[in-house]
């Protein structure tokens, strides 16, 4: 007869994971948040509207922003220090200094490549210019999260 055999710690081992995982969860949702409105502030319009009216642009500008930020977020999460405690502080700090820097780092891009985001993401036709701010969102995203780790 085979029996299974946990150790001595199990239960309590797996409510600590259980509750790391809580906890980095809300830090994740706080820094998607922090993120959005950080795009959301910079970014010409009121993104949430833009979105729930549909407009191409605004989406496909404010789905890579968030894809960026998640970017982001996952790579401090998982960059962070072993302790709890200093592992949710760290990703806390890591993915607020990377979101501030995505977004100035975006906002410089646009700036450099003189596109006029206003007027591209408040059309209702599509822009080739939002793939190019797209794209920025996520390449920069991916150069931030690696300079978070």
């Amino acid at each position: 007869m085979t029996t299974l055999a946990l150790s001595d710690t199990f239960g309590h081992d797996l409510v600590r994971g259980i509750g790391a995982v809580l906890l980095y969860g809300v830090v994740g949702l706080v820094l998607m948040f922090a993120g959005f409105y950080a795009i959301d502030w910079t970014t010409p319009g009121k993104l949430s509207e833009l979105v729930r009216r549909g407009l191409p642009n605004a989406v496909m500008v404010t789905a890579s922003g968030l894809l960026s930020m998640a970017f982001i977020v996952v790579v401090a999460i998982a960059n962070s220090a072993s302790d709890l405690t200093e592992g949710l502080i760290t990703s806390l700090v890591y993915g607020l200094v990377g979101i501030i820097v995505q977004v100035l780092a975006v906002r410089l891009l646009e700036w450099a490549t003189r596109i006029d985001i206003s007027s591209a993401i408040e059309s209702e036709k599509f822009a080739p210019a939002s793939i190019v701010v797209a794209a920025a969102h996520l390449a920069l995203g991916l150069v931030v999260a690696v300079g978070v780790s």
